[in-house]
This record gives structure tokens, sequence and C-alpha cells, in this order.
């Protein structure tokens, strides 16, 4: 193609030249022509051969162009279309406009399916908003790529060598990063297994929080205390992952000490009373109120309770208050460390 344009650009210039040429010697002939003598014209060509070419272009200059204005447009234009009729032409024009027509078909197609699959997570609230997501940018680069490797073919590219190519280079590139690379084999983990999803209270990798946001490389938490805490997905997926809201019930485990010198039968009832007129602890399965451990100074009833998830934290509050003033109307001694200092040097 480029060798071809070359070609016609210097014959064009050629006709140019050849036109110039013969207006100056025609004008040069005329000049001499009209010189009385030989000795006239041989000092008229030597003497005024300068100012000739400068009049040949000042004062005839439109005449020989107009002269051959025509000629030289119908010659350009046959060599022209004599170009552009040649097999090799109409092959890459056809590749080109091919081209163009894949090209705006893939993407308009791509950004459809990444819309579609996008929509289709969305719609339905038992699907993954982030895993659709997902597989929605996914599914458009899919498109795209295919839609690339029909162009190349259009014009007699190998794409098994670029593939090749590409294989290599992600090689090289996947040996550089490598733990990037394990974030984003975790993330898609992550995003195609859901141990947690988002909105979900987990506890990753020493990290407890509010799950935000799923990415390809790293998770995002909100503490309870409204801190962002960013997890790389490796550590995320390598670690185990207690996820706090997966089931709608929980059980709350509490442990009330007492003293010795307390009846432990009155205490007992203390804390069944207590349990009984609570709403938010489940009957079934039954709580369980049971001394569990004898201490140095403390006897310690441990009370094992369901309730649902939603009010773990309001109930263990609220029954912690409650049960020390309760004990307190009761006269039940809540004891405390105690130090007890013996002097050896006392005779009692």
């Amino acid at each position: 193609m480029g060798s071809g344009m070359s070609g016609l650009l210097v014959f064009l210039i050629m006709q140019i030249a050849g036109l110039y040429h013969h207006a100056w010697l025609r004008r040069l002939n005329q000049i001499r022509n009209q010189a009385p003598t030989a000795c006239d014209r041989q000092k008229l060509t030597f003497a005024q051969l300068p100012g000739l070419f400068f009049a040949a272009a000042q004062a005839d200059h439109r005449a020989p162009v107009k002269y051959y204005e025509g000629k030289i447009a119908m010659s350009a234009l046959q060599s022209l279309q004599g170009f552009l009729s040649t097999q090799p032409v109409i092959d890459f024009m056809t590749n080109i406009l091919a081209a163009i027509c894949v090209l705006v078909v893939t993407f308009i197609l791509s950004r459809w399916v990444k819309s579609s699959i996008a929509q289709l997570g969305f719609k339905y609230d038992q699907l993954d908003d982030t895993l659709f997501v997902f597989l929605s940018k996914f599914s458009q680069i899919v498109v795209i790529i295919v839609g690339a490797t029909f162009v190349l073919n259009s014009f007699g590219v190998q794409t098994t060598s670029i593939v090749a190519l590409l294989g290599a280079a992600g090689l090289a590139v996947g040996l550089a990063l490598q733990g990037t690379l394990s974030n984003f084999a975790a993330g898609i983990m992550l995003i195609v297994f859901r141990p947690f999803k988002q909105g979900d209270f987990v506890s990753v990798s020493g990290q407890s929080g509010t799950v935000k946001e799923i990415s390809i490389f790293t998770t995002e938490l909100a503490t309870t205390d409204n801190l962002q805490v960013i997890v790389p997905n490796g550590q995320v997926w390598g670690a185990p992952i207690t996820n706090y809201s997966v089931y709608d019930k929980r059980r709350l485990d509490l442990v009330f000490s007492v003293s010795y010198g307390t009846d432990l039968a009155r205490a007992d009832a203390v804390l069944t009373d207590l349990v009984a007129g609570d709403t938010r602890i489940h009957k079934a399965p039954d709580p369980l109120i049971k001394v569990s451990a004898l201490n140095q100074s403390s006897v310690d009833f441990t009370l094992r309770l369901w309730c649902d998830a939603s009010d773990y934290l309001t109930l263990k509050f609220d029954l912690t208050r409650r049960v020390k003033e309760a004990f307190d109307v009761a006269g039940i001694e809540i004891p405390f460390p105690t130090t007890m200092i013996v002097n050896s040097n006392d005779p009692r």
C-alpha cells in the first residue's frame, strides 16, 4: 500500500515538472526567433537565459498549465483508478470495512452482555450482586477478545503466535506478581463460593466488622466503631472465617459469680425468673442455668440462652445489668478478689 502511494506521488511530480520544462523551452524559442541575427541570438541566449526562465515562470505561467491541465488530471485519474482497481487494494479495503463493522458490533454486544448479566443479579434477591457484577465484567472482556480475534484473522494475522506470546508474557508477569495474583485467585474463590456476602458481620484474619465490599483483590470491612479495614483476599481465604450473620439464631453464654455463703437455690431462682420474664429469650431450646465452677473465692453460674441474632448484643448488655440489680435486691453477694496477708511475727 505504501509503495503504491509513493509511486503515484512521484508520477504526479514528474508530470508537473515536465509541463514547466516545455513552457520554458517554448518561451526561449520565441525570444530567439525575434532576434535579427545569429549573433544576436547567441548573445540573447547566454545574456538573458536566467531572465528567460523567470519570465517563463511569470508571464507565461498559466498558459502551459491551462494547456496541459486536462491532460494531467485525466492521467492522474486513470493512474489512481488503475491503482484502486487492483485486487490487493480491493481486498485491503474490504478487510478494513469488515473490521470496522466487527468492532462496532463487538462493542455493542459486549455492553449489552455486561448490562444483562449485572441486571440479572440485581433482579433476584437470592443472587449475589457482587458475583454477577464480576461475571458481567468478565463476560464483556471475553466478547471483546473474541471480536478482536476475528479482526486479526480478517487481516491474515496468525492468532496462534499472539496467544503464545501472551502466554509467555503472562508467565513472566505471574512470577513477578505472585502475591497480587494470589489475592486475585482468592478473590475469585470468595466470589464463587461466597463464604460471606455484603452486609454480613464477620471475623477474618484477626479483623472483625461488617462487609462493605468484596473486590477482586481486597475485602473491605467496617468495624463497630466505623473504621475502614482493607484485608487482602489472600489473607481472607487462607485463614478461618467466622460469619456471625449466616444463622438467624445465636446462643448467648453468660457467667455470674456468687460468694460461697450464698444460698445456691435462691440464686438459681433469681436467675430463672429473670430469664423467664424476657421475651427475647427463646423457649426452645430450653435455657440452661447451672453451677459451672467452684473458684477460689466464688461459685459460678453459667447461663446458655438462645435468641435472635439481631437481639444478641442488646440482650447481653440488658441481662448483665438486670442480674446485678436482682442480686442486690435479694441480698446475694457478688464476690471480688481478696488477698489475705499473714504476718509470721504476729503471735496470733
